[in-house]
């Protein structure tokens, strides 16, 4: 990426959206110990009543069958990967910074002027990137160890880190818009900038950390939003792994100028443009902290942020970026560019394009490219398509003898008409002699609502899933706190107070996972898994091979 990327920006940040969207979901595991799984045993006789089943204030243990203790560890690669990948891209978008561009010329001639042989320069260039590396990571490990990988999985769904989450990162647009800086104390710099004149390696390694405390008006904002991206994963070593791409992607380009000075005259010269980079940053961080606040209405159930109010303040959010990239928006700290160059033009033409894109969605189009980042589209009060698959409206029967508990609370996936209690939902699969799928899920969780909206409704899976199974789909993050008699006390002690906590030690405790989706085929009158348990699909054809492979295991 050593020439002008205007062009290629926006695209940039939207893959950095994707790949936090992509990042697993999970819920807190505190205080719980793990049933002991039975592999491959027969299947347990039905006992009449489910885990929760007659008013227990003390869920008992149940083994189960080949409950994949594994399922998860794909997931947790997948989700590392994911971290890194996006701060790898947050590292190339901020060697454009006003902050850390212009100085490239002049760090570089350190490395290449010295007295020593070139092959000298190279090696100081090679530690000095080295040093940047481990600056952040070790900026990293401290939020894991500050935190708790406990506390780091909390973060997803705690609606007050939520609410925070959100503040913080309209402060970073903010800033990034102009309208003030974020800055360390001037103290810390010099201290840092006094050491780096040290000869040898502790010298060079001040230098990077003179980098990393000079340039926080820029960067800031994009290593505090990765952090709190990479924390709310859940993952153990997420924030450090996340650092770990930002700071290689920061450090290569000192490395590869210092090996080939003659590239520095092919990069493009500092201007006015190093600045639209920071406000076209600073309109994504304001589009990325709504999900964030989203994830707080849903979690509470406010109904105050549904799916038309989001796509609204999305579609507002883009189409001023796209008239500040046409140059009809401009800010106290903008300079009138003269003429709109042909990349800025085309990068305006995308997001304007984007923009347009979204528009269908405020009357019900499903927006697949980013289903996983909106509200449910159950949330959508004015929605022209409401049609299940296949053009039935609905999924499974409705006799089920009374209203379904908790269906008030939660937003049923298009087409489906899932149960929400885990004992109701087996009953009436007895009832039907229906195979039961549990979809354990999450307010919070973006892969969730992508299945729900990508795949689920393919005509094939649509027709196994809604009318050969029953659907039981349990909230492991709603804060809904349950009635003081269905309140429970685990067998280690822990209280069980929200239905959040009922399904997420449900999960935790008989299948040996704490990540979303994650979905499970049980016989209804054993209570066995059919199939293994499995996570998200996006293929429909795998998915319903899945599922028809639970039904096989049902009916033999």
């Amino acid at each position: 990426m050593l020439f002008k990327i205007r062009l290629t920006l926006f695209t940039v940040f939207t893959f950095a959206l994707c790949f936090v969207a992509k990042a697993h979901d999970t819920v807190s595991a505190k205080g719980i110990e793990f049933t002991p799984i039975e592999t491959k045993t027969p299947a347990a006789k039905a006992t009449g009543t489910s885990r929760y089943g007659g008013g227990s204030k003390t869920p008992g243990k149940q083994k189960t069958g080949n409950a994949p203790g594994a399922a998860g560890t794909p997931q947790k690669h997948q989700t590392l990967w994911a971290i890194f990948l996006s701060g790898f891209i947050g590292g190339c978008a901020a060697f454009f910074m006003p902050c850390i561009f212009p100085m490239v010329p002049l760090t570089i001639s350190f490395f290449t002027k010295g007295p020593e042989k070139k092959s000298g320069g190279v090696i100081r260039a090679l530690v000095y990137g080295i040093s940047i590396i481990v600056i952040y990571v070790v900026l990293g490990l401290l939020i894991t160890v500050s935190f708790g990988a406990t506390s780091l999985n909390n973060l997803a769904t705690n609606g007050i880190f939520n609410m925070a989450f959100f503040i913080v990162l309209v402060i970073f647009a903010a800033s990034f818009l102009g309208a003030f800086e974020i800055t360390l104390p001037s103290r810390w710099v010099n201290a840092a900038d006094a050491k780096s004149d040290q000869s040898g390696m502790a010298g060079l390694f001040f230098m990077a950390a003179t980098l990393a405390l000079v340039s926080f008006s820029c960067t800031g904002p994009i290593v505090g939003t990765l952090l709190v991206q990479a924390a709310t994963t859940g993952a153990l070593l997420g924030p450090a792994v996340g650092m770990l791409g930002y700071s290689f992607a920061l450090a290569i380009p000192f490395v590869v100028f210092a090996m080939f000075p003659a590239l520095l005259t092919k990069l493009p010269k500092s201007g006015s443009w190093l600045n639209s980079v920071k406000v076209v940053l600073g309109f994504l961080e304001l589009a990325l902290s709504l999900k964030f606040l989203s994830n707080v209405d849903l979690a509470y159930h406010w109904h105050l942020f549904d799916r038309e109010v989001f796509l609204v303040l999305w579609i507002v959010t883009f189409a001023m970026m796209g008239f500040y990239l046409l140059g009809k928006i401009r800010f106290s700290h903008d300079s009138a560019p003269a003429l709109i160059s042909v990349p800025r033009l085309f990068l305006a033409i995308t997001v304007l394009s984007f923009t347009l894109y979204m528009v269908p969605g405020l009357w019900g189009a499903p927006l697949k490219s980013i289903s996983a980042l909106l509200p449910p589209m159950a949330t959508q009060d004015f929605d022209l398509s409401a049609v299940a698959p296949g053009g039935n409206i609905g999924g499974q029967p409705q006799d089920t003898g009374g209203p379904r508990k908790y269906a008030g609370l939660f937003d049923k996936p298009r087409g489906f008409d899932p149960f929400f209690d885990y004992d109701e939902g087996l009953a009436y699969a007895r009832k039907v002699h229906k195979p039961v799928m549990i979809d354990f899920t999450g307010h919070a969780c973006v892969n969730c609502r992508k299945m729900e909206a990508n795949v689920w409704p393919d005509k094939l899976v649509y027709q196994i899933l809604a009318q050969e199974y029953v659907l039981i789909q349990l909230y492991v993050d709603d804060k809904t706190e349950l009635a003081a008699a269905e309140q429970l006390t685990t067998p280690e002690g822990g209280k069980l107070k929200t239905i959040g906590d009922k399904w997420s030690y449900l999960q935790t405790s008989r299948f040996v996972s704490n990540s979303q989706p994650f979905y499970v085929l049980l016989n209804p009158d054993t209570q066995a898994p059919l199939a293994e348990p499995r996570g998200a699909e996006y293929d429909p054809g795998i998915y319903q091979a899945y599922l028809s492979s639970g039904l096989k295991a049902f009916d033999n």
